[in-house]
């Protein structure tokens, strides 16, 4: 009931922008936005995996896959680029500042949908979406997200609670009934705003739905795990090696320009236990269920939009937040018991580090670095009526900060919408509507990474990229797009000079000099 009330406060707000919107509103194409979490560069079949993804290969068979789309390297600012169209720097996690997905299309005569993670304090429906259901905060229980055990369970384990949007109320908490498993239910939801959708056809919508998997914790449903028993148990190197071969083989990337980092994969696999690496396996088999059961959701997602008859005019983009991560969380932090079955709700598992290398094949590194293997996500693009060349492969150097500026095009919006923010910057981000039509896309000037330690400049065929302390590195991505060879003593007044560009770029975002040299801060920074 409450659901239903819910979704009857939606359409009668939306009715009222319409109401200014001209006839020719329903030749523009729909939008599905489908973010995933952590997830492998690799782990997608039509990316070279092993897990199966038959609805999201057959997208990627009829319309796109880019090989250089680029995150943030983190799960928040990753967020803060793709709904705002400018630079994280120029933010925080609260998206202050700037005028959002929502405030712009949502004048422009779309229906402004979001559902799942948001990993910010703010209601979204407060920032230009007529609806939101999900979570704030940045990682949960799939089965139970609350602070409670249900009947017949152990109470779940968590590092805290998130607060929860369901049936248009703000909760603290969320304690679901059993059969609750988040990538499900966030996709029931997306159907339901869907079936709406359709009721006013000559209405467009932006549907971005946001699952939170295959983030850590590794829960799955136990059918989805039984698939991939043993397929892991050959070890990181093998699967990385046999993933490398795969995309060799269907043209995503060339031996001699793309030659697989040595990651010690083999060494760290050996010097486990047998115990160990069966452990190991379990995990992966986990995580690989995850992926999987993404993939059925899209799957039904797209038969939604087929059986609507909605699919042809609908552009679907499908993309990770950043790569793979490598976090172990330690269970000695965690409330609640975790001494469950795996992949239960009442455990608590990592992929860790040497999955991470293998799920992130070609690329090097891992999530939290500016290294390719953290800021690369495979990205699929499907749009029937706008894709002139569907099944090919493209190349161009992308940013998820892209995104918003492309809708903006496709919609006939107009920037900054309706965003009551103040001081709101001119879009960084550039419209990728050119590459579905074969074309080029142009951007002035390099593209800019920081997070945490994490620095990188990306500027044509050239990347300087450094981690930490370390110092700074150069690649020649045309020639070494899995960063193996450094030319930084090669190419010193190189080197300087993009090393310069950075800081240049950083001061202009944040009205202040790079604190080099200093802890990591994840805290949301106030703009300047």
């Amino acid at each position: 009931m409450v659901r239903h009330l819910l979704m009857s406060a939606c359409v009668v707000l939306v009715i009222g922008v319409w109401g200014f919107i001209p006839a020719y509103a329903a030749s523009r194409p729909n939008i599905l936005v489908v973010l995933v979490d952590d997830m492998g560069y690799s782990d997608l079949g039509c990316y070279g995996g092993e897990i199966r993804t038959p609805h999201l290969d057959h997208l990627a068979a009829n319309g796109i896959r880019y090989t250089q789309m680029y995150n943030t390297a983190k799960c928040y600012p990753t967020r803060a680029c793709l709904n705002t169209g400018i630079y994280f720097q120029r933010t925080n996690r609260d998206f202050t500042g700037t005028a959002t997905v929502g405030e712009v299309l949502r004048p422009a005569g779309y229906r402004t949908l979001w559902v799942g993670k948001h990993h910010a304090t703010f209601d979204p429906r407060t920032r230009g979406f007529d609806c939101f259901e999900g979570f704030l905060g940045g990682a949960g229980n799939f089965w139970n997200p609350g602070d409670e055990a249900r009947p017949g369970e152990g109470e779940p384990p968590r590092k805290g609670t998130n607060a929860w949007i369901v049936d248009g109320e703000l909760r603290k908490t969320y304690v679901p009934p059993k059969g609750f498993y988040t990538t499900d239910a966030f996709t029931d939801q997306a159907i339901e705003w869907l079936r709406e959708s359709k009721a006013s056809a000559a209405r467009p919508f932006y549907l971005y739905v946001a699952y939170n998997a295959p983030h850590w914790p590794l829960h799955a449903w136990p059918e989805d795990i039984r698939k991939y028993d043993g397929v892991y148990d050959k070890g990181y190197r093998a699967i990385r090696e046999a993933r490398y071969e795969r995309q060799l083989a269907m043209g995503l990337f060339d031996k001699k320009t793309t030659p697989l980092p040595n990651e010690g994969l083999a060494a760290m696999w050996e010097g486990y236990s047998p115990a160990e690496r069966q452990q190991w396996a379990d995990r992966m088999e986990i995580h690989a269920a995850m992926v999987d059961r993404v993939d059925q959701n899209v799957g039904r997602l797209v038969r939604t939009l087929r059986e609507l008859e909605l699919l042809d005019n609908t552009v679907i983009v499908f993309l990770a937040d950043n790569g793979a991560s490598a976090e172990y969380v330690n269970r000695r932090i965690l409330h609640g018991d975790y001494d469950g079955a795996w992949g239960g709700v009442n455990s608590f598992e990592c992929i860790s580090k040497g999955w991470a290398h293998a799920a992130n094949t070609p690329m090097r590194l891992y999530k939290a670095t500016s290294h390719e293997g953290g800021i690369n996500t495979s990205m699929i693009v499907h749009w029937p009526q706008g894709i002139t060349r569907p099944g090919t492969i493209d190349r161009t150097a992308c940013h998820v900060m892209d995104l918003l500026p492309t809708w903006i095009e496709l919609a006939g919006a107009t920037y900054p919408g309706q965003s009551e923010q103040e001081d709101i910057p001119p879009l960084d981000g550039v419209s990728l509507k050119p590459t579905f039509t074969g074309r080029t896309v142009t951007r002035d000037g390099p593209l800019f990474f920081q997070f945490g330690q994490g620095r990188a400049v990306h500027d044509g065929k050239w990347k300087l990229v450094r981690r930490g302390k370390t110092p700074w590195e150069l690649y020649d991505l045309s020639q070494d797009r899995t960063e193996t060879n450094d030319l930084a003593s090669t190419h010193p007044q190189r080197v300087q000079r993009m090393i310069a560009a950075w800081e240049r770029w950083y001061q202009a975002c944040t009205g202040r000099a790079f604190p080099a040299d200093t802890p990591t801060t994840k805290k949301a920074r106030t703009p300047r």
